[in-house]
């Protein structure tokens, strides 16, 4: 007899879903669970978006419709002027600029454009779990490049040149980064920049936490501003944390001319376009800001201080490092525990609160846990009052 998984692909039977996702589905099943584990910003999308798109609704007859495969040109060209505000660097919105729906389906698109069975891909480790996911459902191989937690999660420049191969395509680079909130530093992402170019491999920035930056806003730099590194560069821009539209699925890519050309037959071919819908709330998202980041960054400023505060209390459970940006804390698990997965799971069955297993991060992730700051304040005393119960027993 035939069963299915004979028929599923092996890359897809071996992998998993996201630990972020499932453990958002295992809490979901449990009455009353608390949930740290999904980086879901709990704040509404700003009103002049939301107004913006239903005066569009009522008033243009094409929102329903199709846009061309890379985006509507209106919306490529605010990218053009945004990215150039963001880096100081000229691009055209025809010949560098691709729409996506979000930095997942961007990056996917990527990693299916650029990898061969057994190419490589460099990974900060810990690093977001999706990369590792998508990496190896394109048959790729996810190289991971252990990042110093003694010095607070900095990158160790001095050993990338070893991870790179014949196979290496491309390295992957979040600031501030998922899980642990670090900014990485100028200094060092130039000289990951240089080795790259040295290297003729590509700088893949996913960028969805830069507007949240707190105090450590004079740390960050965007190395998609360096002159000379355009040719290895690709950024990826999501609309859904700082705007608030998680739900819209909406990016944009700034990448070198024959990179698109390349990218274009795979997005064309399983997405066709994002959203016409979408890309509508992006030109208005671009054009008319107001103050809604601030107020956000603000917000989540006070659930950090909120969240380091409770995890002060409980020093025998779990030691941390302040993150600089995102809204992410990734505590280390000092009290006794076999492995990070069984750890989360117990305190989701037996205290209700779920965050994520650092293990999903990487290798050295494991005996970590993610937690997520970014939803409302009642949530994460409730989680935090659960876990000081439970581990008090």
């Amino acid at each position: 007899m035939t069963h299915i998984t004979d028929l599923v692909s092996t890359y897809v039977h071996e992998s998993q879903v996201s630990a972020i996702k499932d453990m958002a589905m295992r809490s979901a099943k449990i009455p009353d669970a608390v949930s740290l584990t999904w980086g879901l910003p709990s704040f509404q999308t700003p009103d002049y978006i939301r107004q913006g798109i239903k005066h569009l609704l009522d008033n243009d007859i094409d929102a329903g419709k199709y846009t061309l495969p890379d985006g509507l040109i209106e919306l490529r060209e605010r990218v053009v002027t945004t990215h150039y505000k963001k880096t100081g660097i000229k691009v055209d919105a025809n010949k560098h600029v691709l729409i996506g729906a979000g930095n997942m389906q961007g990056l996917n698109t990527l990693f299916h454009t650029i990898l061969d069975p057994g190419d490589e891909i460099i990974l900060t480790d810990p690093c977001f779990a999706s990369h590792i996911q998508q990496i190896k459902l394109f048959n790729g191989v996810p190289v991971y490049w252990k990042l110093n937690e003694e010095t607070g999660w900095q990158l160790d420049i001095e050993k990338l040149p070893e991870l790179i191969t014949e196979k290496t395509q491309a390295i992957v680079l979040v600031s501030p980064s998922n899980p642990t909130g670090k900014i990485f530093s100028e200094d060092d992402l130039i000289k990951v920049g240089n080795i790259a170019k040295a290297h003729n491999i590509l700088i893949i920035i996913d960028d969805p936490y830069s507007d949240f930056l707190y105090e450590s806003g004079e740390q960050y730099f965007n190395l998609a501003s360096v002159e000379g590194l355009q040719e290895h560069i690709v950024y990826l821009y999501t609309f859904s944390k700082a705007y608030a539209m998680s739900g819209w699925r909406l990016c944009y890519v700034v990448m070198p001319e024959e990179l698109k050309n390349e990218a274009l037959k795979v997005h064309d071919a399983t997405m066709i376009c994002a959203p016409r819908i979408s890309q509508l709330a992006g030109i208005i998202a671009l054009s008319d800001e107001g103050n809604h980041k601030e107020i956000f960054s603000n917000v989540l400023s006070k659930r950090r201080d909120l969240i380091q505060n409770r995890l002060d209390n409980i020093p025998h459970v779990f030691d941390y490092q302040k993150p600089q940006g995102a809204y992410y804390v990734f505590p280390k698990i000092i009290i006794e525990h076999e492995n990070s997965n069984d750890f989360a799971i117990d305190l989701l069955n037996n205290a209700k609160v779920a965050v994520t297993p650092g293990s999903a991060f990487g290798p050295s992730g494991e005996h970590h846990v993610r937690m997520a700051y970014c939803v409302d304040e009642d949530t994460i005393n409730l989680a935090f009052d659960r876990i000081e119960e439970y581990f008090l027993r």
